[in-house]
């Protein structure tokens, strides 16, 4: 059970700074429809929510030998264009950063550029701006922990003092296997369920972070 009051608050970005994860999937169903992979919604938020661009190629060449390239660049472009008509920021993140007062960061699974672009486009980017960790950084993506303590380190501050905002089951696995307290947004497409477990506190609603973040380490 970890007791340290956190130092530090490490942010994934999709699905929990920006609404972005109900764009990706109905996309991903889409380009899944158009190269031969059909999935539903749930089989996206099952296997692909929450993985790094390349542990999903890997997905898509194990099903698509080969088509993994052709994939990606067609759920880029789509994606781009949809963030544009339609991203905002996750309901109450904007009143959960105004009141945190401990240190914060991103670290996700997506590349530098799809964050700058997300976050620029919905006014965080400056929040966090030097503070964004992309899991192109490390050698393995959620829900190995590498790119967790990669952040903790570059941020100077030791995992057990580190709380993780996530809202898919890979990424608190990471944040469990990081020894980091892991806090389970389920206000999104994740079923709380899925993100329980020890160290975990689960939570829907973005404006009580602050409040949980500070009950935590006592």
């Amino acid at each position: 059970m970890l007791t340290t009051a956190p130092e530090l608050v490490i942010f994934d970005c999709d699905g929990v700074l920006v609404d972005s994860e109900r764009i990706a999937v109905r996309i991903q169903v889409q380009v899944g429809a158009e190269l031969g992979w059909p999935l539903t919604a749930e089989e996206v938020v099952e296997q692909f929510v929450g993985r790094s661009n390349k542990s999903i190629g890997e997905l898509v060449d194990a099903r698509l030998p080969g088509r993994s390239a052709a994939w990606q660049q067609r759920f880029e472009t789509l994606h781009r264009d949809a963030v544009e008509a339609e991203l905002v920021a996750v309901d109450g993140i904007q009143e959960a950063l105004a009141a945190l007062t401990l240190p914060t960061c991103v670290a996700s699974s997506g590349s530098h550029e799809k964050m700058r672009h997300t976050l620029g486009h919905t006014g965080l980017h400056s929040h966090f701006e030097g503070r964004i960790f992309s899991a192109s950084e490390v050698a393995h993506g959620k829900p190995a922990p590498d790119l967790f303590l990669h952040a903790a380190r570059r941020m100077g501050v030791e995992p057990a003092a580190c709380a993780v905002v996530e809202d898919s089951k890979y990424g608190i696995q990471a944040a469990r296997s990081a020894g980091m307290r892991a806090f389970g947004y389920a206000g999104g497409l994740t079923p709380a369920h899925w993100l329980e477990g020890p160290d975990t506190v689960v939570f829907d609603d973005m404006r009580k972070l602050p409040m949980l973040l500070l009950s935590s380490g006592s």
